[in-house]
């Protein structure tokens, strides 16, 4: 009887009597891929995952497609039947990650449905496939007023011949996206007039020639210019965000120009690798700023003369640049209200040099 007792205890399914919320909380840090082949576990699990509110497709996951045989389009298949069985309330995330040879329509069936479901993230990451590309199907984006997130990554198309609208989308990262024209940019921009928070990773020469940044919304700006060998000299940037309160850029090197209109309500910049710039007038759109973090060597960009930066009350400089000290000189008489100042790579010595300063010293 012991011995029985033992079996039945050690046969016992204490996982499927948790509640319905544990489950999907433990179902939900699983591939969704896993999570759909649970079902096949008992009648309790059947449609458990379907629950889900946050769905993630890796192409790549699939074993199937270690087979150059297994046509493409199983993986296609299996979103979409996967998302037409889903039922949760609401579709707070969808992630797809998918190979840049995958059928543009499938592409556009996946957007529509995540869409219909009222989908308030979605991220797609389209890697490069025999050099080929998706493009979005841009009638889908005449009219949504779910998405908050949208992640565009890599061998994705974007041709917006006329303006989309996108009214609650708070949160825009392109990364390696390419357009299809500067009018696509401005479109796609314009037509999001709740952002606030912009992420771009691009390469100036890739695409268009001018890259313009209009929104009058936007309040945090992220620009990484990860460059193109032998490109060097092509490409501008135009920035035109009155609200702007937090700007980062990188990697901005010998491009033809970078404007930027002064942003009154900046509170902090960071500037970083920036040389180059046929024209270009980004210390001077930076006077409001509250804290400055300066990467760059003075020798690289055009210092405004009889400027100042009246709001400054910390700067951060890196010592290594060229000639970094004569930046330092300038911004301190330019500074009258600096309190803070972080030298990176420098002896501690050069506290004793401003007394009057709070230095943080970083070796």
């Amino acid at each position: 009887m012991e011995q029985k007792f033992k079996t039945d205890a050690m046969n016992e399914d204490r996982i499927s009597d948790l509640p319905d919320a544990l489950l999907l909380h433990i179902l939900s840090s699983l591939p969704t891929e896993n999570a759909i082949a649970t079902s096949v576990l008992s009648r309790r699990w059947r449609s458990l995952w379907t629950m889900l509110p946050k769905l993630k497709f890796d192409s790549n996951f699939n074993p199937v497609f270690d087979d150059d045989n297994i046509d493409p389009s199983v993986f296609s298949e299996n979103v979409y039947k996967s998302l037409s069985l889903h039922k949760a309330p609401v579709l707070e995330s969808l992630h797809l990650s998918f190979e840049g040879r995958t059928d543009s329509l499938h592409v556009g069936i996946w957007i529509a449905t995540a869409f219909a479901r009222g989908v308030r993230k979605l991220v797609l990451d389209s890697f490069y496939q025999e050099e080929q590309t998706v493009t979005l199907p841009s009638v889908l984006f005449s009219y949504n007023d779910s998405l908050e997130i949208l992640k565009l990554k890599c061998a994705i198309d974007l041709d917006f011949p006329s303006r989309v609208c996108l009214k609650s989308l708070r949160k825009l990262y392109l990364d390696q996206v390419h357009f299809q024209d500067e009018e696509s940019v401005c479109n796609l921009l314009c037509g999001c007039p709740s952002l606030q928070d912009l992420v771009v990773h691009r390469y100036s020469n890739a695409d268009v020639a001018t890259f313009t940044i209009a929104s009058p919304s936007l309040q945090r700006l992220t620009i990484e210019d990860l460059r193109q060998e032998g490109g060097y000299g092509n490409g501008s940037y135009v920035i035109n965000a009155p609200a702007l309160k937090y700007l980062n850029i990188n990697g901005v090197i010998d491009i033809e120009s970078c404007l930027i209109d002064k942003a009154l309500e900046l509170v902090e910049a960071k500037i970083s690798n920036v040389s180059g710039i046929t024209n270009e007038n980004i210390m001077e759109s930076l006077t409001s700023a509250k804290r400055l973090i300066l990467h760059l060597s003075p020798l690289e960009v055009k210092f405004p003369t009889g400027k100042i930066f009246d709001q400054l009350v910390c700067l951060e400089l890196l010592t290594y640049e060229r000639e970094w000290w004569n930046l330092l000189s300038i911004m301190l008489d330019s500074s009258p209200k600096l309190q803070i100042l972080k030298l990176t790579d420098v002896s501690s010595f050069t506290s004793c040099l401003f007394p009057q300063l709070h230095f943080q010293v970083i070796c």
